[in-house]
């Protein structure tokens, strides 16, 4: 048995579309971000959901009140979901974090954490999930890039540094199985 975890990234921010790094700061939603939380509760509002969990980002958090406004699914928010921490490089233009992402695989961001804190994050997230949910529910996780990449790391033994290299693909949702204790990874 295993908990399926469905992800999805927050929607399009003023920040994204802006050609900005958001890291820790909140964002906005655009419009059209705006558009898409209402397509995501479309898509997942009668997906059988345990329960949705979010990142505390304001981005994240709006995205999740929007898509569920009125569902009796219940919805929490998890600091353990934030995007990686960029610090003094948070709300900067992309060009510029980008480019310097691989060098904070393991060293964080001055001022900020590494990818490596993200995913030791969403795997102490993950296990909680195991001990809230041992009977395999369907959960919702809406975050950022970063926790992305770490499910893909902790879930499917992916490197980071593969992901890092990469570019980033929207697509509506990815799909995870986290097994129970004692049933595999």
């Amino acid at each position: 048995m295993a908990i399926r975890i469905v992800y999805e990234t927050h929607s399009t921010t003023t920040d994204n579309e802006a050609g900005v790094s958001t890291g820790w700061l909140h964002g906005e939603l655009s419009p059209l971000g705006r558009r898409q939380a209402r397509e995501l509760g479309e898509r997942r509002r009668d997906d059988g959901l345990a329960a949705v969990f979010s990142s505390d980002l304001r981005r994240a958090v709006d995205t999740v009140r929007i898509a569920f406004a009125g569902s009796a699914v219940p919805l929490r928010q998890d600091h353990r979901l934030r995007e990686c921490d960029y610090g003094s490089l948070n709300g900067h233009p992309a060009t510029t974090v980008a480019p310097l992402r691989a060098r904070h695989i393991d060293e964080p961001f001055p001022g900020g954490q590494s990818y490596r804190d993200v995913v030791a994050a969403t795997d102490d997230l993950l296990r909680d999930l195991l001990r809230e949910f041992p009977d395999g529910s369907r959960v919702l996780l809406v975050a950022h890039t970063a926790n992305l990449w770490a499910l893909e790391c902790l879930l499917n033994g992916a490197r980071l540094e593969d992901l890092l290299a990469a570019p980033f693909s929207w697509q509506p949702g990815w799909e995870y199985l986290l097994p129970v204790e004692g049933e595999g990874p």
